[in-house]
C-alpha cells in the first residue's frame, strides 16, 4: 500500500525554509520521497536549490520568480514575521509576497498541484474586516497596496493579526479561480508554535499573554513537526478534495473560545485577546 502522504517525483518551493516550521517541513517532505526542494529565505536552508531573497522586497521577489523552476507541484508560502518589524515588512512577507508568488507561479503548476499558506489563528477575526480586506486584495500593485494599508491605520492596531486575516481571506478568495485550473489552495492556522520566532511574539504581545494562551491550549505550544505534518498533508494528494480551507492547528484553543470554554479569569489585564493569537 502506498503511503498516505507521498511526494515522490514532486518539485516543491518553500519560503521560510531555513528554520522553525520550514526546516521541519523539509524533513517531512524528504521522508515522503520529494524529488526536489527549492527554498526561499534570507538565511541558507538545507534544500536542493537555495535562493536568497528578502520577501519584504517586491523587486527581490520578482527576481526570485525568474530563478524558480519551470514546473512546480507545490508552493508552500510558509515564511512569516512578527510585529516587531515595520508594517511594510509584516505585510510584505505575510501577504504580498505569497500573493505575488502565487500569481507568478500558477502558470507553472499543472492540474493536481497545490498551494499551502501558513496563516495563523491570529487571523480568525477576518469576518469583522472582510470588506476592507477584499478591497486591499483587489489592489494588484505591491506599492499601491502598502500605501492603502498605511492610509487605514484603524485596521493595523495589531499588524500581525491583520496580516494573517489577509492571509486567510487570500486563501478563500483564490480557491475558486485556482480550482478552475486544477490547483488547490489551503492554509494552516497554527496557534503558538515552539520556534525561535516566539521571542518576537513575546516582545510584541507580552510573555504573560503567551503563557495564558499556552495554559488554554493543553499546557503546551505546538512543535514545528506537528504544524509541518498538517502542511505536508494539505500539499499532498491525500488532500485532493480539500480546497479553500483555513485549517486550525491549535489543539482546540479556537474551539474553546467559540463554545465559551476558555478560562478568562487567568487572562492578564490586556484588552486585546485577538491581538494575542500567534
Amino acid at each position: 500500500m502506498s503511503p498516505i502522504i507521498d511526494y515522490q517525483h514532486k518539485t516543491v518551493v518553500i519560503t521560510g525554509a531555513a528554520t522553525g516550521v520550514g526546516a521541519a517541513l523539509i524533513k517531512r517532505l524528504r521522508s515522503a520521497g520529494v524529488a526536489r526542494i527549492v527554498g526561499l529565505d534570507i538565511k541558507p536552508a538545507a534544500v536542493d536549490d537555495y535562493i536568497a531573497v528578502d520577501l519584504s522586497d517586491r523587486d527581490a521577489v520578482e527576481k526570485a520568480l525568474g530563478r524558480l523552476p519551470d514546473s512546480i507541484d507545490v508552493l508552500f508560502n510558509n515564511a512569516g514575521v512578527a510585529a516587531t518589524l515595520p508594517l511594510a515588512v509584516v505585510m510584505g512577507v505575510n501577504v504580498l509576497a505569497p500573493r505575488k508568488l502565487i500569481a507568478g507561479l500558477q502558470d507553472r503548476m499543472a492540474p493536481g498541484s497545490a498551494v499551502v499558506n501558513t496563516a495563523s489563528t491570529a487571523g480568525g477575526g477576518f469576518m469583522e474586516r472582510l470588506a476592507p480586506i477584499l478591497e486591499l486584495l483587489d489592489i494588484e500593485d505591491w506599492m499601491e497596496a502598502l500605501t492603502w494599508v498605511e492610509a487605514h491605520p484603524e485596521l493595523t492596531n495589531n499588524p500581525y493579526g491583520f496580516s494573517k486575516e489577509c492571509a486567510q481571506v487570500l486563501t478563500l478568495q483564490l480557491a475558486r479561480p485556482l480550482g478552475r485550473r486544477g490547483i488547490r489552495i489551503n492554509s494552516v492556522c497554527p496557534g503558538l508554535i515552539d520556534t525561535p520566532l516566539i521571542t518576537d511574539f513575546e516582545k510584541s504581545q507580552g510573555a504573560s499573554i503567551l503563557d495564558w494562551m499556552t495554559s488554554q491550549s493543553g499546557g503546551r505550544k505546538a512543535t514545528p513537526d506537528e504544524v509541518a505534518d498538517a502542511i505536508a498533508f494539505l500539499g499532498s494528494p491525500a488532500a485532493s478534495y480539500i480546497n479553500g480551507t483555513n485549517l486550525l492547528v491549535d489543539n482546540g484553543f479556537s474551539a474553546a473560545i467559540v463554545t465559551n470554554q476558555i478560562d478568562y479569569s487567568a487572562l492578564p489585564p490586556v484588552d486585546a485577546l485577538m491581538n494575542s493569537s500567534a
